[in-house]
């Protein structure tokens, strides 16, 4: 079945608003065309909140039209007010640069650098930092309405709240976005801007100013912020934030956030996130309807996601280190494997100095309540180290027995796993 482009973003549910669909869809049909998304450096990474813009941006790509990949280098320095009930707290411009770089690492393997339709990257530095203060007002300031921006949602929550209000710097995020759209029309005839729902307003604000300054036809288009069926926050996990750094959220917990995907999200998931195509997405979801248990659907997602943001290699690590844990067969681990657990696999005790007793480390790992439980669990042959079932309540566990020399991999009962790590302070 052929789709055009704007139909197989709704299908799969990507599409919030759009300026002029009718007038974009003749527009996107005519030929190749170029389109931005903007990535603020609120962050040294990117989180999976994020890979919604990224992916949809690759979707106009394998569709023919040209991606620009906007950094913030200059509105991150001012603070996107969207969203937020409260002022953001400035950071350095060292800082902000460090992040733009750390975050430009990280988009380039979402597109694709050549061929007709190749990717840009792009810095708003670049030209905000040539902007004088006059000409700016004259310029860009000119072609606002006060009225109309304090009606932003953006700007109307802030001054609803009592007590918050907001600062001028952040009120004058609009301008500098607009800005943006105004640039990359000048420079490359981009005629479309995507964004998240909450960027709505800012976003029409550039579609018009591209307009009035000129002449050009242009559109505004936002993706939905992605929610839970439950309501609550996508992209949290008890230990915050799901990252696209590695060195952040390693592949192997990326991987398991998105196995633990709730059967009434996955299928969704699978639409937004992923390139698997809406026929097999659906034969998915009758596989899902008559063996739920199986979770063959949450597995494709998670083993898609990894393989997308992380590599091949690292969905093969994933996959050998949750083969190896379940089958209690430890062997097969790398060193980089148990680092992976180490950052944030899985429950870590550091222990400090040579050897210490199996049963003060059960203790201190709180895998037993005390020593006399800690023995009751070995003396049952509820306690294997490393693979291999301990009985033996004296044991010492010297470094020159563990894993790499730095690990030992505890596991009490069938699915309790702990690792303890050697301190190398």
């Amino acid at each position: 079945m052929s789709r055009t482009l704007l139909e197989e973003l709704h299908e799969r549910g990507l599409i919030a608003q759009i300026s002029d669909e009718a007038g974009l869809a003749r527009h996107l049909a005519d030929g190749s065309r170029t389109l931005y998304c903007g990535f603020d450096p609120t962050s040294d990474s990117l989180h999976i909140g994020n890979l919604v813009p990224l992916i949809t941006l690759r979707r106009f790509q394998a569709f023919g039209h040209r991606p620009i990949l906007l950094l913030g280098g200059a509105t991150g320095l001012i603070g996107d007010p969207s969203g937020r009930s409260d002022e953001r707290s400035l950071n350095s411009g060292q800082v902000v640069a460090q992040w733009v770089e750390r975050i430009r690492d990280q988009v380039q393997s979402f597109v694709e650098f050549e061929g007709n339709n190749a990717a840009i990257i792009a810095n708003n530095l670049d030209w905000a930092s040539k902007l004088d203060v006059i000409g700016f007002l004259r310029d860009i300031g000119k072609h606002f309405s006060v009225n109309t921006m304090i009606q932003r949602e953006s700007v109307k929550s802030r001054l609803d709240r009592e007590g918050e209000g907001i600062s001028y710097t952040e009120f004058s995020y609009m301008l500098l976005q607009a800005l943006d759209y105004l640039e990359l029309a000048d420079r490359y005839d981009c005629s479309l801007q995507i964004g998240g729902s909450d960027q709505w307003g800012n976003i029409l604000s550039g579609m018009d100013l591209v307009r009035r300054k000129l002449n050009k036809e242009s559109y505004a288009l936002t993706l939905p912020l992605i929610t839970k069926a439950d309501g609550s926050k996508f992209g949290k996990t008890a230990g915050g934030a799901v990252w696209i750094d590695r060195a952040k959220t390693s592949p192997y917990s990326f991987y398991q956030f998105w196995l633990n995907t709730a059967d009434a999200d996955v299928i969704n998931y699978l639409k937004v996130f992923t390139f698997v195509s809406l026929e097999e997405i659906a034969e998915v979801a009758l596989g899902m309807a008559e063996s739920p248990h199986l979770r063959e659907a949450q597995k494709r997602l998670a083993e898609e996601m990894t393989r997308l943001v992380h590599g091949e290699d690292a969905l093969s690590s994933v996959l050998r280190i949750t083969r190896c844990l379940f089958e209690g067969d430890l062997e097969g681990l790398s060193e980089e494997d148990l680092e992976q657990l180490h950052l944030d696999g899985m429950d870590c005790t550091a222990l400090v100095g040579g050897g210490s007793g199996l049963l003060a480390c059960l203790v201190q790992a709180e895998l037993a309540s005390s020593r006399g439980a800690a023995r009751k669990l070995v003396e049952s042959g509820g306690v294997s180290v490393n693979g291999k079932v301990q009985r033996d309540v004296e044991r010492i566990l010297e470094w020159s027995d563990a894993l790499f020399g730095r690990y030992y991999l505890v596991r009490r009962g069938k699915k309790k796993w702990h690792l303890l790590v050697r301190d190398r302070a």
